[in-house]
Parts: structure tokens; C-alpha cells; sequence
């Protein structure tokens, strides 16, 4: 661990001290200077390998903490590295399940389709047919995506996190960072890392999503092959189609742009409001559209889950963005643990008042992303803690905007929610308990109406 330490410190000081003449020695602009240490930030992560990389895509989406200018780096960091050689890959699965990728499979092709930090993806055809926890039985010859994570990925992203987070504790101790907590935000990291080495969660997640959208014709999900399935390896169906970046090649081909943003659109707040477990990492190698005018969605890794009251408490922030009313943001986001001290209320209502009057774009649709990522930044410059899950919600409520506005410019995601959120918000009121815990407060309403 010496060695690597002495390594990712080496890095570090390289990339700082190429910085500092671009940077005029800190005698630069500020926007400028900020920009040119994010560069090196950015090809500093890059050069030390998976565990920076994936430290990266997190700082990527906490604008709450970090400079626009890092975050806006870190979103440009690219989760794909060299491929490892087959025989690697195949020796990893015959530890996995005692045979060889042969006796698996049909056919196993040895030159991957994806190769990304944590794992490679080879494409596979089944030998027999396969009937999945949910949907039509998989005939044998069908394609499949067999995902490996790659040989030592797991101890050397954990022997790099542990580094990271005790060169973090120096750095506070120094009083160095001042603005984010350096050592809550690596342990938030070594928690998400844990949780994709253990590919058997992405499966389970993947059969439980499929479940949810069982009478939706218009979702795909790929169907889990759990024989050849394990802590290390997951087969799937194999998804063909075109990526976000590629619609172009989709609209030329006949695809329904429009109907396809406002169904993804639907399908998230579905996900968010009636079943409150929702894909927290979508980008545009996550979610496909299909040839046959579907979308897929893919890499169960990272997903947020919400409960009935948190659902509820969502609603009334995304009421506050419909009304423009800060006071409403303010109260129901201090129910999901936005705890925003009495001596800075003042400065946020007025900051946040300012960004809901923004929200409107000249077409008169709404502009969720400047509201739910302005409020994040708000919040971070006056010093408050963003709940970890608060934050994700904001960020993929963000996301799913720019992937629809991608398909759809025009579309409006508050719209898309009003019907989910109305839903929430009329179970609430019809719920016994609430009924209750409110019945005082509307009797004493009603008997100073008849005494007045």
C-alpha cells in the first residue's frame, strides 16, 4: 500500500505543479484559474486508475459541493479503460462457476463489446432455453451480454479508497477543505463501490424492475440468466439499439423521438412516485432506444430508494416549483433532512425565491434542471448538508430532464409529474392516520369560523 501511496501522491503533485503556470501562480481570474486546476484534477483521476474514475463520475454529479467548473470535468471523464485480455476474463469465470465459458454458453466471444473500470462485457448465445423470473422464456441461440468484473478490481479500488480517505483526514486536519466533508463523501463512495462489485444486486434489481413495467410494451429491461449468475459474473439479454448519443441515426430510422421522451419521462416518475425505487445512473450508455421504438434500460448498479413519506414530502418540492413557492420547497425539504440553519434561512429563501422565478423557459415550459441544481449549489454555498439520497433524486430528476429534452425539446417534466404527484398527494389526504392527526387542527378552524 506504501508504494501506491506514494504513487497517487506523485500524480497528484505532478498535475499540480502543471497547472500552476497556466494558472499564473494563482494570479489568474478566478473562473480561469478554477478551470484549469479542474483540468488537472480531471487527467489526475484518469491516470490513477478505477477507483479515481468512479471517485470522479460522483463528484460529477454533487454540484452541491464541488465547483461548477470540477463537476463539469469530472461529467466529461470517460468510464472505459483498456480491456483485459480474455484468458483473464475466463479465468475469473471458471472460478465463478468450475467451468469453463464453453461449457456455459453456445458461444462465448472473447473480444468484449464494453470495457469499463469495475467490468468487461462479452457477448454469449445460450445452449438451452432459459425461462427468466419474469417474462417470455429466452429460446436457445439467443444473444446474451455476460458481465465480468474484472480480476483485483475489487482490492485495488478498495486499497485506493482507503488511501484516498487517509490523505482526506490529513487534509482536514489542516483545515485545507473547508466547504464539503472530505471523509463523508469517500465513505459514501466505498458504500456505492461495494454495492456494484456484488453483481447479484444489479440482477435482483433488474427482475424486480421488470416486474414493475410488466404491463408496459413500450419498456424494455434485459431478462437475468441467473444459472450463469454469481457475485462476480451476471448474463443478460443483449440489447441492441441506439444510444442517446445517437439520434440522428434513431430519427432517420423511423423512431418516435416525442412519444419515446414523454413515456421515459412517465416511466421515471412512475418509478419515483408509485414505486419509490428508481435507476439513479442513467446516461446515454445506461438507456437505448430499440429499433422497434422501445426504450431499454440498462446497469442496474446504482438506485435510489425512497419511502412513502419521502415520496409524499418530493411532491410538495415539486409543488413549490409549480407555484413558485420557496417557503413550501424550504418545509418539505427539511422533512428529507435539508437542514438549513436559522441564520441562513433568510439568505436561502431569498436565493431560492430568485431560482424559482427562473424555471420558466421562453417556450413557458419549466426548466427543472436550473431549479433542482441551482438549489443544490444554493444550499452547498450557505454551508448546509445535502442528504446523500436527496441529492441522487435531484441529480436523476435532472438527468431524466436532459435525456428527454434530448429526445423532445419541448417537454415539460414538471407537467409529465402532475399526474403522479396528484396521486401522491390524494392518497395522503385520504389516509386514516393523516385524517386523524389532522382532525384537531380542522375543528378548531371550523369553530372559530362559527364563533367569528
Amino acid at each position: 500500500m506504501s508504494s501506491r501511496r506514494v504513487q497517487i501522491a506523485a500524480v497528484f503533485l505532478k498535475h499540480l505543479l502543471a497547472a500552476l503556470p497556466a494558472a499564473e501562480f494563482g494570479l489568474a481570474p478566478r473562473t480561469r484559474r478554477r478551470s484549469v486546476f479542474a483540468l488537472r484534477w480531471r487527467r489526475a483521476f484518469e491516470e490513477l486508475g478505477p477507483a479515481f474514475i468512479k471517485l470522479g463520475q460522483l463528484i460529477s454529479v454533487r454540484p452541491d459541493e464541488f465547483s461548477e467548473e470540477l463537476v463539469a470535468q469530472m461529467q466529461r471523464m470517460q468510464d472505459a479503460v483498456a480491456p483485459l485480455p480474455a484468458e483473464a476474463i475466463r479465468r475469473v469465470i471458471i472460478d465463478e462457476f468450475a467451468a469453463t465459458p464453453e461449457e456455459l454458453w453456445a458461444t462465448f466471444d472473447d473480444e468484449p463489446v464494453a470495457a469499463a473500470s469495475i467490468a468487461q462485457v462479452h457477448r454469449a448465445t445460450l445452449a438451452t432455453p432459459y425461462r427468466p423470473v419474469w417474462g417470455d422464456e429466452l429460446p436457445a441461440g439467443t444473444t446474451v451480454a455476460v458481465k465480468v468484473v474484472r480480476p483485483g478490481a475489487a482490492e485495488s479500488i478498495r486499497v485506493d479508497i482507503e488511501i484516498a480517505r487517509r490523505l482526506a483526514q490529513r487534509v482536514e486536519r489542516l483545515g485545507l477543505v473547508k466547504r464539503f466533508d472530505l471523509v463523508a463523501l469517500l465513505d459514501e463512495f466505498r458504500e456505492t463501490v461495494d454495492r456494484e462489485l456484488d453483481l447479484r444486486r444489479e440482477g435482483r434489481f433488474a427482475d424486480r424492475f421488470a416486474f414493475d413495467f410488466r404491463d408496459d410494451d413500450r419498456v424494455v429491461v434485459p431478462r437475468i440468466v441467473w444459472p450463469t449468475s454469481s457475485r462476480r459474473v451476471v448474463t443478460m439479454e443483449f440489447i441492441d439499439g441506439w444510444r442517446l448519443t445517437d439520434l440522428d441515426e434513431a430519427r432517420a430510422a423511423g423512431v418516435d423521438c416525442y412519444g419515446l421522451a414523454v413515456h421515459g419521462a412517465t416511466a421515471f416518475m412512475r418509478q419515483v412516485f408509485v414505486y419509490g425505487r428508481y435507476h439513479a445512473d442513467l446516461h446515454p450508455a445506461n438507456l437505448f432506444v430499440t429499433r422497434d421504438n422501445k426504450i431499454a434500460y440498462l446497469d442496474f448498479g446504482i438506485v435510489g430508494y425512497l419511502t412513502p413519506e419521502e415520496r409524499m414530502n418530493i411532491t410538495q418540492v415539486m409543488a413549490a416549483l409549480v407555484y413558485r413557492d420557496p417557503e413550501r420547497a424550504l418545509t418539505y425539504s427539511a422533512k428529507l433532512g435539508v437542514d438549513v440553519p436559522a441564520e441562513k434561512i433568510t439568505a436561502v429563501r431569498a436565493g431560492l425565491a430568485e431560482l424559482l422565478d427562473g424555471t420558466l423557459r421562453e417556450d413557458g415550459t419549466r426548466d427543472f434542471r436550473h431549479f433542482g441544481l441551482g438549489f443544490l449549489r444554493l444550499l452547498g454555498a450557505n454551508g448546509v448538508r445535502i442528504p446523500a439520497g436527496y441529492g441522487l433524486l435531484i441529480k436523476s430528476l435532472a438527468t431524466v430532464e436532459g435525456v428527454a429534452r434530448a429526445l423532445y425539446p419541448e417537454i415539460d417534466i414538471v407537467q409529465t409529474a402532475q399526474p403522479f404527484t396528484t396521486r401522491v398527494l390524494g392518497q395522503a389526504m385520504g389516509d386514516p392516520a393523516r385524517l386523524q392527526e389532522r382532525m384537531p387542527a380542522a375543528i378548531r378552524a371550523a369553530l372559530r369560523e362559527l364563533v367569528a
